[in-house]
C-alpha cells in the first residue's frame, strides 16, 4: 500500500498517563472519619468540600440568619452546618420595616424567634433585639439556653415617648422603661454591648459587672451620674466607648486605664434631652486613649482632657460660635485644658496630636495657623468648610513662614469652589508644607479646563514638597461622623476617612 502525504506526516496519538490514587496520610484519615473534614474529592469534587466544619460554620455565621438556615437543604454534609455554628440572630432581619413605636407587625414572630433558638445547638455568640418587642418575648428569648455565654448584645428596648401633657413646664424628661432583669445574665462573657431606648436604674447597674466587654454603647438611656461611673469603672478590658443622647446626668468623668477611643453625641431640639443631661466630659485618667471623637460639635457639651498621653485624633473641632472670645474658640474641644493651665501632661497631650478634623464656616487662615501652633505634630488635617474671600496670606503671613514648622502629610478639605479665598488658602500648603503627600480637593464637578486653571493658581510648579499628588474629586472626601452609631467603627484608626 502506498503511503499519503498525509499519512506520512500524521502524529502519533499522545500516550495517557494514568492518573494516580489519592493516597491520604494517616492523620487525614482519622480526621476525615470523624467528620472534620468533607468526602474524599472525586473527579468533581468542589473545593468547598475540603473545607473543615469549624470554618464551615464560621462564615455560615456571617450570613443573615434566614440565609443561613437555608444552607440545610444544600446538601447532607450541610445538614448539621448552620445548628453547630455560632449563632448570629438579628430578630430585626426577620420582620417586615415597621415605624417607631407600632406594635410588631406579625403576631408570630416572637415564636419564630423560640423556635430558632429551640433548633440551634451552638454557642451564642450575637443577638440583636431592636425596639418595640413584647416585654413578654424579650424576657423569653433571653432566658433560652441557645444564648448561653451570649458574646455580643444589642438591645433598644423601647421608643422613648412623653406622657399625656408632657409639654407642660412641669416635666421633667422622659418616660422610658427599665431594662428587663435578664438583659444583663450575660455579664460575665459579653464582648459587645449595645444598649438603648431603656433605663438602667442603679439598683440594676450597681450589681453588675463585665470582665470582658471591650466595647460598649448607650443609646438613648437614662441612667445617673454614679451609675455611669459605676458601670465604667465594672468594664476593666474597655476599649471603646460609645455615648450618644444620654440622660441622667450632667457630668462624666473618664478614669479608664485601656480606654483607646471615645465617641460623644447629644442630640439637640429633642423633648427627650429637657431631662438632665451631659454638660461636661472630663478625661481624668486614660493611659491609653488614642481617639476622642464628637460627633456633634453644636451640642453645648465641654470637653477638657487632663490626661490622656497617647491621643493622636481629634475631632469635630467647630468654630462657628461668633459669641465666644477667640481664645475660646480654640480651646473649645481639647485645648480647653491648655487655657487653664492644669499641667503639663496636657501640653505633652496636644504635641502628640497627628489627626484633627475641624469645622470652619468661613474659611480662615488665621484659625488654622493657630492650630497648628497648637497641635504642632499635625499630619492630617480634614477641613470642612464655606469660604470667607478674606485671606490675604501673602502680606499677612509673610514673615511667618520661617518660623512656623509644618508637619502635615495629608491635607482634604471638604468644599472646594475655586475663588480666590480657596485658592490663597490651598496654595499657602501648597508653597509651605513641605512634608506633604497628600491633598484631596472636593469640587461640585469635574471640568478639565477648570481644574488645569485651578492647577496654575495654586502653583503647583512650585510645590515644597517634591512628592506632593494633588487630587481633586468631586466624591465626598470626608465621612459624615454624625453617621457612626456603630461603637466598632471607633476603632477605625482613621474615623473621618470615607
Amino acid at each position: 500500500m502506498r503511503m499519503t502525504d498525509s499519512m506520512r506526516y500524521r502524529r502519533p496519538p499522545p500516550v495517557r498517563k494514568r492518573k494516580r490514587a489519592r493516597v491520604e496520610t494517616p492523620a487525614v484519615a482519622e480526621r476525615r472519619a470523624a467528620g472534620d473534614l468533607g468526602p474524599p474529592p472525586g473527579d468533581a469534587a468542589d473545593s468547598i468540600s475540603l473545607i473543615p466544619d469549624a470554618i464551615l460554620g464560621e462564615i455560615v455565621s456571617l450570613l443573615p440568619i434566614k440565609d443561613g438556615a437555608r444552607t440545610q437543604v444544600l446538601a447532607s454534609r450541610w445538614r448539621h452546618i448552620w445548628g453547630s455554628a455560632p449563632l448570629n440572630l438579628d430578630c430585626s432581619s426577620l420582620s417586615a420595616p415597621r415605624t417607631c413605636g407600632q406594635p410588631i407587625q406579625d403576631p408570630n414572630l416572637d415564636q419564630v424567634v423560640l423556635r430558632i433558638l429551640a433548633a440551634h445547638q451552638g454557642p451564642g455568640r450575637r443577638l440583636c433585639v431592636p425596639a418595640d418587642y413584647d416585654f413578654a418575648a424579650v424576657e423569653a428569648w433571653f432566658s433560652s439556653p441557645a444564648v448561653n455565654n451570649l458574646q455580643q448584645l444589642e438591645f433598644y428596648y423601647a421608643p422613648c415617648h412623653e406622657p399625656p401633657g408632657a409639654a407642660n413646664s412641669s416635666w421633667r424628661g422622659p418616660v422610658v422603661p427599665p431594662a428587663p432583669a435578664s438583659t444583663f445574665r450575660f455579664a460575665a462573657t459579653l464582648s459587645l454591648a449595645n444598649i438603648g431606648k431603656c433605663h438602667l436604674p442603679d439598683n440594676t447597674v450597681q450589681g453588675l459587672h463585665f470582665p470582658n466587654l471591650k466595647h460598649l454603647a448607650l443609646h438613648w438611656v437614662r441612667i445617673t451620674e454614679c451609675s455611669i461611673h459605676s458601670l465604667i469603672a465594672k468594664c476593666p478590658a474597655l476599649e471603646c466607648l460609645l455615648i450618644y443622647s444620654i440622660v441622667g446626668f450632667r457630668c462624666l468623668r473618664i478614669n479608664a486605664v485601656r480606654l483607646r477611643s471615645i465617641g460623644v453625641r447629644m442630640r439637640r431640639n429633642y423633648n427627650w434631652l429637657r431631662a438632665l443631661r451631659l454638660k461636661e466630659l472630663v478625661i481624668e485618667n486614660a493611659p491609653c486613649l488614642e481617639r476622642l471623637l464628637r460627633f456633634d460639635p453644636f451640642d453645648g457639651v465641654q470637653v477638657s482632657v487632663i490626661s490622656a498621653p497617647k491621643l493622636e485624633t481629634l475631632g469635630l473641632v467647630d468654630y462657628a460660635d461668633a459669641s465666644c472670645p477667640k481664645i475660646i474658640k480654640i480651646a473649645l474641644f481639647c485645648i480647653t485644658c491648655l487655657m487653664k493651665g492644669l499641667g503639663a501632661d496636657s501640653l505633652t497631650t496636644a504635641r502628640l496630636v497627628k489627626i484633627l478634623a475641624v469645622h470652619i464656616p468661613l474659611l480662615d487662615l488665621d484659625t488654622v495657623i493657630e492650630l497648628m501652633r497648637c497641635f504642632p505634630c499635625l499630619e492630617k488635617l480634614y477641613i470642612q468648610d464655606e469660604s470667607d474671600p478674606k485671606n490675604f496670606w501673602r502680606r499677612k503671613h509673610k514673615k511667618l513662614i520661617g518660623c512656623l514648622d509644618i508637619h502635615l502629610k495629608t491635607i482634604v478639605f471638604e468644599t472646594y469652589h475655586g475663588i480666590v479665598s480657596d485658592v490663597n488658602f490651598a496654595s499657602f500648603f501648597v508653597l509651605n508644607a513641605k512634608e506633604l503627600d497628600l491633598m484631596t480637593i472636593h469640587v461640585e464637578t469635574i471640568d478639565e479646563k477648570f481644574i488645569a486653571r485651578q492647577k496654575k493658581l495654586l502653583q503647583l510648579h512650585k510645590k515644597a514638597s517634591r512628592g506632593a499628588r494633588f487630587h481633586f474629586t468631586t466624591d465626598r472626601c470626608l465621612r459624615d461622623i454624625g453617621d457612626i452609631s456603630d461603637v466598632c467603627d471607633l476603632d477605625l484608626t482613621d474615623p473621618f476617612v470615607r
